[in-house]
Order: C-alpha cells, then sequence, then structure tokens
C-alpha cells in the first residue's frame, strides 16, 4: 500500500468516526474547519477570490474576502459530511436530505430525461439521496487512488444498481441509459479545456463550455431536468429541489442552448453565491489572444 493510499484509508476512518455524530455537531465542525482552511489553503483562496471579483465586481475586497471564507466553510462542512453518504442508512439520509419539486421527475417518469446538476457544494447529497428510491446513471473520473475511486463509488451504488460510466469510455452507454428510462445526473459546468468546448458568457465573462446538453438531449430525445441541491444553516440538513423540464429544449442553436444553461446555473448562484465551486479555475481557457485571468 503506498503512502498515499494509507492516509486515504485513515481518512475515511475518520469520516466513518464523524458520520456517528449529530448533523449539527458535524456542520459546526466542517464550518470551524472552513475558516482555518481559508487562512491556509492559499492557492485555492487565491482562486476562489479571483473567480468571485470577476463575477461580482460591484462587491467590495472586503465583501469578497467574507463570500470566499463562507465558501471555504460550505465546501469543508459538505466534504466532512460524505461519510453520511457511504455509511448512514437510507432511513437517516431521507430525514437529513429533503426533496422538493417531487412531481417535475414524477411527470418524466420512465422517459428518456438528463437531470441538470451544477457544481454547489451538496451535489453529492442531492445524487445519492436520489439514489435511495431510484436508479440513476452518471459519470465519473477515475482518480490513481483506488482507496478513493472505491469509497466514491460506494457511495454511489450502495442504494440502487446505478450505471455509472467513466469519461475514458465515452458517452454511448450513458445514451443506452437514458433511453432506456434512467435519469441521467448531469454536472456540465468546468472547464474542460479548448477541445469541443464553445465560448458563452457566464457572469458576462466568456466561458470555454462544453456544448453536450443539448447536443446529448437531442440525440437520446431526452427533457432537462433541472436539479439543484442546497446546503442549509447548522443541521438542518440539505433539500434537493426539481425545476420544471425546460420546454423547446433544445432548440435550433447549440450555442443559444449553452448560454440558457448558463444563465439558468447564474440564476441559482445568485441566490447561494457562497455554494458554488469557486475554486475551480472556470475562467482558466480563454478566446485567442485574451490574458489569462489567474496570473
Amino acid at each position: 500500500m503506498s503512502p498515499g493510499q494509507f492516509f486515504t484509508r485513515f481518512g475515511f476512518f475518520f469520516l466513518w468516526l464523524f458520520h456517528w455524530l449529530p448533523l449539527s455537531v458535524q456542520a459546526a465542525a466542517g464550518n470551524a474547519l472552513g475558516w482555518l482552511g481559508y487562512r491556509l489553503a492559499r492557492r485555492r483562496k487565491r482562486v476562489a477570490r479571483r473567480n468571485l471579483e470577476l463575477c461580482f465586481p460591484e462587491k467590495s475586497r472586503a465583501e469578497i474576502g467574507r463570500l470566499a471564507r463562507r465558501n471555504f466553510q460550505a465546501t469543508t462542512r459538505a466534504s466532512l459530511e460524505h461519510g453520511l453518504l457511504i455509511w448512514a442508512p437510507a432511513a437517516r439520509l431521507d430525514k437529513l436530505i429533503r426533496i422538493e419539486g417531487r412531481e417535475h421527475l414524477d411527470a418524466c417518469r420512465g422517459l428518456p430525461v438528463i437531470l441538470l446538476a451544477p457544481h454547489f457544494v451538496g451535489l453529492d447529497m442531492g445524487g445519492v439521496r436520489l439514489s435511495t428510491e431510484i436508479r440513476v446513471a452518471s459519470m465519473y473520473s477515475r482518480s490513481r487512488n483506488p482507496v478513493l475511486d472505491h469509497y466514491l463509488l460506494k457511495s454511489r451504488t450502495r442504494f440502487t444498481e446505478a450505471v455509472l460510466a467513466s469519461r475514458h469510455e465515452g458517452i454511448r452507454p450513458l445514451i443506452k441509459a437514458i433511453q432506456s428510462g434512467l435519469p441521467f445526473y448531469y454536472l456540465p459546468d468546468q472547464d474542460q479545456g479548448l477541445r469541443e468546448s464553445i465560448f458563452v458568457p457566464f457572469f458576462g465573462i466568456p466561458a470555454a463550455t462544453i456544448p453536450a446538453l443539448a447536443r446529448l438531449a437531442r440525440v437520446a430525445g431526452a427533457k432537462v431536468l433541472p436539479a439543484v441541491t442546497r446546503q442549509l444553516p447548522g443541521g438542518r440538513g440539505y433539500v434537493l429541489k426539481f425545476y420544471p423540464a425546460w420546454e423547446n429544449f433544445p432548440g435550433g442553436d447549440v450555442e443559444a442552448d449553452t448560454r440558457r444553461m448558463n444563465a439558468f446555473i447564474e440564476e441559482r448562484v445568485l441566490e447561494m453565491p457562497e455554494q458554488y465551486l469557486w475554486t475551480h479555475r472556470r475562467f482558466k481557457t480563454r478566446p485567442a489572444g485574451e490574458p489569462g485571468l489567474y496570473d
């Protein structure tokens, strides 16, 4: 066993011990460690602050700092609470992760459907909570650490026989799963580089965005149903909210469809700006001739 695998096992042992605590205690510990992480993780802190400066130019330096700190706290709390997803029984998860807008999901039952799940801190909470009731399909990136892979896959498959496709396998298995009626839990809002990306605005800034949502919906004949998970304060848990399926999507213009996706995500970010994935360099890929934004 490599040193990395040993420390990963130790970390998951800590999460196993931690998951027995009440959620209010876990949340308090996550907030405290997030406060500490904000002061120690300098590189991620710089990225988060830069993203917030770009997306919220009207905010003062002090406001940006407070928002970045709250983001670290929300992210750390969600990470520590992952032990619940691996070991807590379904009955406990049902209580901690509430579902709203279930009627929108029920209206698509049995139909090809893509669940648009942007990168908010509660993303995994919503996905695993959904898997306690129905089978879902999703895509994942393999880790070089087999211990980490084991536990992440365990959390996503222990309640139902989910269909999990590696990014290396492409989308063919997912199209088949979607067309069979399995909801596809899709995370499309990260900068994956120039390959297959187009530039569409995100908070007014050209952002390299994979236009696969519209293309996949068209090929699979699927409805797009947004599914956003919000982290609640203290020990109140999370809420997985389903929105109405999008009408007239995809349209006739892939770029317009992708702008629509980014605009929807922007609206949700404005509702809970401290919970988005600000430590990801969302604007690292620039149009030809534009300088980098993180130098």
